[in-house]
């Protein structure tokens, strides 16, 4: 499965959008980075805005101002552009992956919070959190159309898909589901509780389990999707959240945001194999492409940690603005 696959990719509510035509914005504007290809991007979703940080020197770059409640960001499938989405601001802002200048900006998005791209790119989906819908688009390779705006229960999160691209997995934070949804009738499949506020969702490389951080609790659920069958609960710390494989196709990573920890999980036996402290509410992860080092976001206390992947351990300590979410460099581990 290609590594975009799992990321995320945000579609605009206009019928039709060509992903190469947008315009240049007048505002915001972003000064020239210091180094490029080592830039750390870094959404400050309760400041509105975005600092980019030095990622040899650890120092920060500048931070400039976007939407409102920018959480979270991924790279095109073609790596030449990332995308931030403001949720409540309803807009996209497109940046340079390497340097974190501004290239585009779109305004007049309706709740662009978490979204999915399927991996036969032929489907994006945006779920918006606080709408309590999903919406379903069309993708030609160049246009997005929208083809379905589906009501869901409360608070459509985080998201995975099937690897033939047939069904579309939401975790539903307000009603403590997981929906499945069958991409070719855009309708709603199943529904089947799954426990305390369930966010990030996880397909493992194999197609065979979906795993579930249940942040209401400590742990992350494995489903057996096929007969939709919690097969067994991982432990992890309280607030188990969001996920990131390491990239060696073997180990993934958990955040919990209550306990204050991540978990590493092997994905040949579904256990826990270790855990690494980093206190403050750690939320998102990136990783380095040699694969020696993660950067954490600590949504509680303004700080984004820098964590050595051999001892497990907390290395640097930065600050950042209010309730850091999404972060990205783009010389970074695969996604498997």
């Amino acid at each position: 499965m290609p590594a975009f696959v799992r990321r995320s990719i945000v579609a605009a509510c206009g019928l039709l959008i060509a992903l190469s035509t947008f315009a240049a914005p007048a505002t915001p504007v972003a000064p020239a980075a210091s180094t490029a290809g080592n830039v750390v991007v870094v959404l400050n979703s309760r400041d509105a805005t975005i600092t980019l940080l030095d990622q040899s020197t650890y120092k920060e770059i500048n931070t400039f101002p976007v939407g409102k409640e920018p959480h979270h960001l991924m790279p095109t499938p073609d790596n030449k552009s990332l995308i931030v989405a403001a949720a409540t601001g309803n807009s996209l802002l497109f940046l340079d992956p390497t340097n974190g200048q501004i290239q585009s900006q779109v305004k007049d998005i309706v709740d662009p919070y978490q979204i999915g791209f399927s991996p036969n790119q032929k489907w994006f989906i945006a779920n918006g959190l606080r709408l309590d819908r999903i919406d379903i688009y069309g993708y030609d390779g160049k246009n997005l159309k929208l083809a379905k705006r589906l009501p869901l229960p409360s608070m459509p999160s985080h998201m995975a898909f099937t690897a033939d691209s047939s069904l579309a997995f939401i975790s539903l934070q307000g009603s403590d589901e997981l929906a499945a949804v069958d991409l070719a009738t855009q309708k709603v499949k199943w529904t089947m509780p799954i426990g305390k506020q369930p966010a990030g969702v996880y397909m493992t490389p194999d197609n065979k389990y979906l795993l579930v951080g249940v942040m209401g609790s400590d742990y992350v659920a494995v489903v057996d999707w096929r007969t939709q069958k919690i097969v067994k609960k991982i432990k992890t710390g309280d607030g188990a959240h969001n996920f990131r494989p390491q990239g060696d196709n073997r180990h993934i990573f958990v955040s919990n945001r209550v306990s204050g920890t991540i978990n590493v999980l092997d994905l040949n036996t579904l256990e826990s194999v270790g855990s690494i402290a980093v206190p403050g509410g750690p939320d998102c992860m990136e990783i380095t492409a040699d694969g020696k080092t993660m950067w954490v976001t600590q949504r509680w206390v303004k700080k984004v940690s820098v964590v050595d992947l051999e001892t497990r351990k907390v290395i640097k300590s930065i600050p950042v603005g209010r309730s850091p979410h999404g972060i990205y460099f783009s010389n970074r581990a695969p996604e498997l």
